[in-house]
């Protein structure tokens, strides 16, 4: 869900409650799919969704795949820079927050079988936010950070923090709240890539799940744990590249016994159409079918009630404009934060100047590199700074601080404690990242017990 799309090389919050067990759910091959950008105009071909490279482009491509095997893992692959997007997939996972019309009603719902479908649409309504053609987020280096805030309607804000908890494999961390409107997000990305031969597939794990505070038992909240589509890009050495979403996706609400089951169908050879989805909402206990969900999700998306036959529209991508979220200015920001790490290399993919694009975000990823030297020189093991490792809920991170404050203001001030996120605040010493201490030399007759690294955060 909030993963959102993630690169095709290169998900919500733990809570404190009791156990919930890890429901994903299982995997299952796609029969459709596609999209159209909130920036282009109605497209039943898709054509949004795909990129004509010229000869040059398409050689570089070609050298880099045909040293490749079907079933090669993509994520040390480093890709050309024309197939980049201008920003970092810390940033770009937060076009799953971008439309709160969806997001901030579900906790003013009584009845819990609507609230459920009002999760659907949230959950429905941002895959249509994407750069036109096929592109990839830069891929986020250990450590990196991006936060961001929304201006609500009602003068309230929501608040994003994010970090990259780990690079090989890649775990993208994020924490997502709404404190005035009780709505909790948290999860981690972790997206694993193959190649397939004419397509690659980036297989998005992790789990995301999504709290609504006021509801459910108190200090413990609502469920819905959520998973996402899978992503293929078709065409890389023969035709034209296209971006599809494929396979099905899972949503559950373990209090309530509803479960939605939607399949993001990729287009067949011969049959099919793309962009579409398909799938049910019922109760898991009794197996009672409550509504069908259909349509594209770049376009229209229906639901049908099963008992009254009745259908309707759910939610309309084509004309639906995201809130976009408000970031510090870059000379707030500290080096590892994604919009300033990621500067010089964003503008020079806007210029489309290929060759200093290439150069500046090698220049990022052999620092991220001379880290990783010096920390393995000095004995010390990376940690997040503002994530920790957990088992609840299936999720592998959650915020390392506790917000549970009894009353929205108090939730707000536990939020802004844990990393800049509004204008005006800089990464100081209350956010500074704890130094790394260098494991002490063992004498050769006694052994290093099981944990011997100290921790380090860089």
């Amino acid at each position: 869900m909030l993963g959102s799309y993630t690169s095709w090389t290169s998900s919500m919050f733990g809570g404190h409650g009791p156990h919930i067990p890890h429901v994903t759910g299982r995997r299952r091959g796609s029969s459709t799919t596609s999209r159209k950008s909130e920036e282009s105009g109605h497209d039943d071909t898709g054509e949004d969704d795909t990129t004509v490279v010229d000869e040059g482009e398409k050689s570089m491509l070609l050298a880099i795949i045909s040293q490749l095997k079907p079933g090669a893992d993509l994520s040390r692959i480093s890709f050309p820079t024309f197939i980049l997007e201008p920003r970092s997939m810390l940033e770009r996972i937060t076009n799953f927050m971008q439309h709160p019309e969806t997001l901030l009603p579900m906790t003013t719902i009584d009845d819990p079988v609507e609230r459920f479908v009002s999760v659907v649409k949230f959950y429905l309504s941002g895959w249509h936010l994407k750069p036109p053609g096929v592109k990839k987020p830069l891929n986020p280096v250990l450590g990196e950070q991006f936060t961001c805030y929304w201006e609500l309607p009602d003068k309230t804000r929501a608040y994003y923090i994010s970090e990259q908890t780990s690079h090989h494999p890649p775990k993208s961390s994020y924490f997502y709240m709404a404190p005035y409107h009780h709505v909790r997000v948290d999860g981690t990305l972790k997206p694993r890539s193959r190649f397939l031969g004419n397509s690659a597939a980036s297989m998005m794990e992790g789990v995301s799940l999504l709290t609504l505070m006021n509801k459910g038992k108190p200090g413990i909240g609502e469920k819905y744990i959520l998973n996402q589509p899978n992503i293929y890009v078709r065409g890389i050495l023969f035709g034209t590249m296209k971006y599809e979403l494929g396979d099905f996706i899972y949503i559950r609400c373990p209090e309530n016994n509803l479960v939605a089951e939607i399949e993001f169908r990729v287009k067949g050879f011969f049959t099919g159409t793309y962009n579409a989805i398909h799938g049910t909402i019922k109760n898991e206990k009794t197996g009672e079918k409550l509504y069908e969900v259909s349509g594209k999700w770049n376009e229209d998306m229906y639901i049908k009630n099963e008992l009254t036959g009745r259908s309707e529209l759910l939610f309309d991508a084509t004309h639906a404009k995201p809130s976009l979220p408000l970031v510090r200015p870059i000379a707030e920001q500290n080096p590892k934060e994604s919009q300033r790490l990621w500067a010089p290399t964003i503008r020079a993919l806007l210029k489309k100047d290929q060759d200093i694009a290439t150069e500046e975000k090698i220049r990022v990823e052999e620092s991220q590199r001379s880290e990783t030297r010096k920390r393995e020189a000095d004995g010390v093991e990376w940690v997040p700074q503002l994530f920790k490792p957990t088992e609840e809920y299936g999720l592998d991170y959650i915020i390392h601080t506790n917000v549970d404050g009894k009353d929205p203001e108090t939730l707000e001030k536990q939020i802004l404690a844990i990393a800049p996120i509004l204008p005006g605040t800089h990464s100081k010493a209350k956010f500074a990242i704890p130094p790394h201490q260098a494991v002490p030399t063992m004498p050769n007759n006694i052994t290093a017990p099981d944990t011997g690294k100290a921790s380090a955060s860089t």
